[in-house]
């Protein structure tokens, strides 16, 4: 069976035609990327894509959406994209479309990945049938869980990555006064996210904390700010964007300590989003994982979780067009 599938982003938009195996896999048949600030909505960008794609028999959709979906409508976050699935499936002639959070369709998606799929930085313990927690910063930071039951997993979207930020230290607590002179409430997706790299450089070179190299701010202007402090950060040729991304690790593994402590997710808890693959040798290095531990009398528990990284950039694709074939 065949099913577009969508992984609709304040960025990019994905979208592919995928058919299910016999054993429940699922093959990418064609795919493209488009960039969502550029379209007016979704069923332009489906329209043309399906137009393009010249595949046969796509009759049913899954979209994972940056968003909140209630009564299978959703605005997304970061676009001024309003969905609605039953008025999508009218106009596009499709005989069905599902819509979910875009990291519920992630969290859906790992059913369907293998171990190579995962960089896993604390083996801990894990629990096959226990709940799962995900988070992954991107253009925003997602957050979900997964709960296996008899009859199928259930997943519980969120929009954590909305809670207050806590600041931890003295430095933390400079970065919310600097936060709250820009925004009259600062959630953790402030920093943990793509713009938010960008602040966190920004205040590095604010409160003079190391000083703005001058071609880092040209390539800035170029270039993708965000990109360009991640790879300079990963050659270690510039302080201001070494020092940001210890701040966004650092915040980074705290809240996802944050969410492992609420959802005690025995059955592991999954890194994912774009970020995080582009600057993996850093997850590596030790200091989100710190920052996850760092729970006082909790630290225990959390050092007994399963903790990986989700490699595999297709995993939301995955999700949302199982949801598509529900």
């Amino acid at each position: 069976m065949r099913v577009l599938a969508g992984d609709i982003g304040g960025t990019k938009t994905l979208l592919a035609v995928l058919e299910q195996r016999p054993d429940g896999r699922l093959d990418v048949l064609t795919r493209q990327r488009y960039e969502s600030a550029s379209h007016p909505g979704l069923a332009p960008i489906v329209r043309d894509f399906l137009g393009r794609a010249g595949v046969p028999d796509v009759a049913r959709a899954g979209f994972g959406v940056a968003g909140p979906v209630v009564d299978r409508r959703s605005r997304v976050t970061n676009l001024p994209w309003q969905i609605d699935a039953d008025a999508l499936a009218a106009e596009l002639g499709l005989r069905s479309v599902a819509l979910v959070n875009d990291f519920a369709a992630v969290a859906l998606g790992l059913q369907v990945i293998g171990a190579d799929d995962l960089e896993v930085l604390q083996e801990g313990e894990r629990d096959a049938n226990g709940p799962i927690a995900l988070i992954g910063a991107g253009t925003g930071l997602g957050e979900a869980v997964l709960v296996p039951t008899p009859t199928g997993p259930r997943f519980l979207a969120s929009e954590g990555g909305h809670c207050d930020l806590a600041p931890r230290n003295e430095l933390e607590i400079d970065l919310l006064r600097f936060l709250l002179g820009r925004h009259h409430r600062v959630s953790y997706e402030r920093i943990v996210s793509g713009p938010g790299l960008v602040t966190a450089y920004q205040f590095v070179i604010a409160a003079g904390l190391e000083p703005e190299l001058s071609d880092t701010r040209a390539r800035m202007a170029a270039e993708d700010p965000g990109a360009v402090i991640g790879s300079r950060a990963l050659a270690g040729d510039d302080p201001a964007c070494v020092r940001a991304v210890d701040i966004f690790l650092d915040l980074y593994g705290a809240e996802a300590g944050n969410l492992a402590l609420k959802v005690l997710p025995t059955g592991g808890l999954f890194v994912a989003g774009g970020i995080a693959g582009k600057l993996l040798p850093r997850l590596r290095d030790g200091r989100f994982l710190r920052a996850f531990r760092d729970k006082g009398r909790m630290s225990p528990l959390l050092h007994q979780m399963f903790v990986a990284v989700v490699k595999n950039t297709d995993v939301g694709l995955l999700g949302a067009g199982l949801t598509g074939l529900a």
